[in-house]
Order: C-alpha cells, then structure tokens, then sequence
C-alpha cells in the first residue's frame, strides 16, 4: 500500500510541475526564502543534510525523524530595510501512530510604509507582514526509506490588498545510516491562492522540484551537499515580460546561450565540517543568486556565497548564518534548537502523551 501511496505523489509532482509558474510570475515568493541559520548557511536551499536540526524538516518533511521528538526551534533574521523574520516550530513523535508530526510559522515583517494615494498625498502608514503556517507528518518505510508531506496555509497583508492560499510539500528521502550517504526529492508550494489581492487577477505560487544529495566521509569530519533546484525546468534566468531587456545587473536578460551557466544555476553546493561534538562550521555556494544580483559595472565580492557556525552543546543548540546577496550586502540569523522535555515535566499528563 505504501509503495503505491508514493508512485501516486510522483505522479502528482509530475502533472502540478507541468502546470506551476516561475521566474517573476509567481505570489507568496517570500516561501523561498530560508527558514533558519542552518538552511541559511547551506546556501538557502538543502533536503538532504546529515544532522538533527528540525528546521530543516521545514522545506522537506521527509527530514522529520523520530528523534527530533519535543525538540523546538526559535529563528530570528535581520534583513536589510527594517525588515524582520521569526520562525518557530515544534516536533512530536506519535508512537502508536508510528508517525512524526511538526508545526511551524515563518513570518515577515517589513517595518512602517508611508501610505499614499495615486498622486503622492500621505494618506497614513501601514504595516505589511506575509507568513505561512505550515504542519507536517512523516513516516518511515522499510529500514532506509522516509517520505512526508507539508500542509501550509499562506497569508499575505499589505494594506488594502490582501491575499491567502494553501500548498502542499511532498517528500521522500533515502538514507543509508552505513555508508552515510542521503538522497532526497521534494516538490514544494504545489497549491492555489485562494483569496486574491484584486479581483480580476490570480496569480501561481511558486512551485519547486528539487532533488539532492549529501554524503558524509568516513573517519573525517566533512559532508558534501549538492542540491539541484528547479530540474522541471532547464533555463530558470528570470522570467518577467515587464522587465526591461537591457537591464543594469548584468546585461541583457534574455541574453546568452551559455549552456554550462544555465545548468550551473540549477546547483548549490555545501559543504559542512564538525569540529569535535559541539562545534560545526558551514559555507555553500548559490549560483542562481550570483547571477540574479550581480551588477555588471561593479566587483560582485561574495555574493552567493552563505556560512554558518554552530555550537552543539548537549541541551542547547546555537547557530548563526550569514548570507551575501548583491555587492557583499548581507543579513544575519540566529536560532537556537532545544529539546523541550529535557527542560519541562509535565507530570502525568506528559506521561499520557509521552513528552
């Protein structure tokens, strides 16, 4: 039963996948975004990293594991712009259910904005905020294999018009615990926008396919990621009508025939270094987001490039991550990971849910 249950959502991916828009067309692009310092620091975009960091499970469900049980996330993000992240989530494992649940929200705030009419006079100010609520399950199948789904609902305010949605992630992930290798698929933001921001216009959400593979180095303190993105797609440079041809972050948009760039910014790579048992260090690579925010007439320095430190200790988990976006402007996150039942008892209670 099971074996048809995940022929059937790689079915599904194919058709949705078929059907999604990319590049400038799409709403609710703040889901692409990383959710924590680890995601951050692996280069934004990762489904298949060896660790116990239940932010990940965020962007694939099938990273949700059964000893991430209790254990609690807590994200802040600075961005550039007075613009503010926060992430929470929480894990559950369900014995008897033999199944993993989380619960999550990534939210958005982007400061006061002067409010005007069509002819510049200052009507007030308000407050635009996105976030999305997201829950999640996962299972395991047989010794190596793990699959799960993400259900979010979406909702976007920025004054007068206002917009919600929901999506669904699927993802399967194979892991030999011997050989430290994993490899993972997952399709992302498969859905519809439900309530819209104007009448007349709606608009898709911003579908991925990614797939991925990590593998950790026997006796050595190294992992190596690399994660493709958007393989349902060969050219992904973005893609807006409205865009001026000529643009000045590098040239012409619809310029180039080069095939190995095209192919090159569907990866990102990572690599991932554990020092001793409570220290990890980060760096990883994107190269769709040097390319998209390169500027032409300037050095471009790190943009691309993320990293990331982490200290382990044995009841607390602390990470930082810095990302480089365009002419080495930057933004930090930090987010701490603590397992809730080493800090509170809740009695009988607890007992009767086994916390």
């Amino acid at each position: 039963m099971r074996r048809y249950w995940l022929l059937s959502v790689l079915l599904l991916t194919m058709v949705v996948a078929k059907s999604q828009t990319l590049g400038g067309n799409a709403v609710f692009n703040f889901l692409k975004l990383p959710n924590s310092p680890q995601l951050t620091a692996l280069g934004g975009v990762n489904i298949t990293n060896q660790n116990n960091d239940i932010s990940l499970a965020f962007n694939n469900p099938a990273l949700l594991k059964d000893s991430m049980h209790t254990q609690m996330v807590a994200v802040f993000n600075s961005m550039p712009a007075n613009i503010k992240n926060l992430h929470w989530m929480l894990g559950y494992h369900h014995a008897k259910l033999k199944t993993n649940f989380a619960l999550g929200i990534n939210y958005f705030t982007y400061g006061n904005i002067t409010q005007t009419d069509n002819i510049g006079n200052i009507q007030g100010q308000f407050k635009p905020t996105d976030f999305v609520v997201q829950l999640m399950a996962s299972r395991q199948y047989m010794e190596k294999w793990f699959y799960g789904m993400s259900f979010k609902f979406i909702n976007s305010n920025y004054g007068v018009y206002r917009s919600n949605g929901i999506a669904f992630d699927f993802g399967v992930n194979y892991f030999d615990k011997d050989k430290l290798f994993q490899a993972g698929v997952v399709a992302k933001n498969m859905g519809t926008q439900l309530q819209r921001y104007t009448s007349t216009v709606k608009e898709e959400l911003p579908f991925d396919l990614e797939i991925g593979i990590s593998k950790k180095l026997a006796r050595s303190p190294f992992q190596f990621s690399a994660t493709l993105h958007h393989v349902h797609q060969f050219d992904i440079r973005y893609n807006d009508t409205t865009f001026l041809n000529e643009n000045p972050f590098g040239g012409s948009v619809n310029q180039g025939k080069n095939t190995g760039d095209k192919i090159f910014r569907h990866f990102v790579l990572a690599s991932q270094i554990s020092i001793g048992k409570y220290l990890e260090i980060t760096v990883a690579y994107n190269h769709l987001r040097r390319s998209e925010l390169k500027i032409s007439t300037a050095g471009n320095g790190l943009s691309g490039f993320s990293l990331g430190v982490g200290a382990l200790l044995p009841k607390l988990n602390i990470r930082y991550a810095r990302a480089y976006y365009q002419n080495n402007t930057a933004y930090n996150q930090l987010g701490i990971n603590m397992p809730l039942n080493q800090y509170f008892s809740l009695g009988k209670f607890g007992e009767r849910i086994h916390w």
